[in-house]
C-alpha cells in the first residue's frame, strides 16, 4: 500500500531511515517530536510510504514549495528515496515516486527536482527510469 505518513508511523520511518546515511535512531526528545508535528501539520510537506505487512519499507518525501516565476506554478522537490535493503528491486520507490507525481499534478507544479548523492550507475538509471533526467539542470550543493 502506497500512502502518506500518518501520525504513528514515527518509529517505523526512523527506523527505515537508518538505512539512509546510515542514521541513528533519534532519541524521542521534544526537539525531534517538534520537528515530526511540524511536518505533519505542514500540508507543502509530504512523506510517502510503502507498507508491507504492515511495516514501512520504502519512502520518499515531496515538498511542494511556492513560486513567483513560472506563472506562480510551484515546483515540486524530492528527497529521502529509501527502500529497505531486503524489499529492493520490487517497485516500491518507484511506487512513492509516482504518488509523489501525482501530487505535484494536483498541485499545478511544473517541475520535479531531485537530488542523489550517489553515484552508482543502477541508481542513476533507477531515478532515469522513474522520468527524472541528469542533463537538464545542474546541481550545486553548500553543505552547512
Amino acid at each position: 500500500m502506497i500512502r502518506e505518513i500518518t501520525e504513528t508511523d514515527f518509529d517505523q520511518l526512523m527506523t527505515l531511515y537508518m538505512q539512509l546515511h546510515d542514521n541513528p535512531f533519534p532519541e524521542r526528545d521534544k526537539r525531534v517530536m517538534d520537528i515530526w508535528n511540524s511536518i505533519l501539520q505542514d500540508r507543502n510537506h509530504h512523506i510517502i510510504v510503502a507498507e508491507e505487512d504492515g511495516t514501512i519499507v520504502s519512502s520518499c518525501v515531496c515538498v511542494i514549495i511556492p513560486n513567483l516565476t513560472r506563472g506562480q506554478r510551484p515546483y515540486a522537490f524530492i528527497e529521502n528515496v529509501i527502500t529497505d535493503e531486503k524489499y529492493r528491486k520490487r517497485g516500491l520507490a518507484t511506487a512513492c515516486l509516482d504518488f509523489a507525481r501525482e501530487i505535484a499534478m494536483r498541485e499545478n507544479c511544473y517541475k520535479m527536482m531531485l537530488l542523489t548523492g550517489s553515484k552508482q550507475e543502477g541508481t542513476l538509471k533507477f531515478y532515469e527510469q522513474a522520468g527524472y533526467n541528469r542533463n537538464d539542470k545542474t546541481a550545486f550543493i553548500q553543505w552547512l
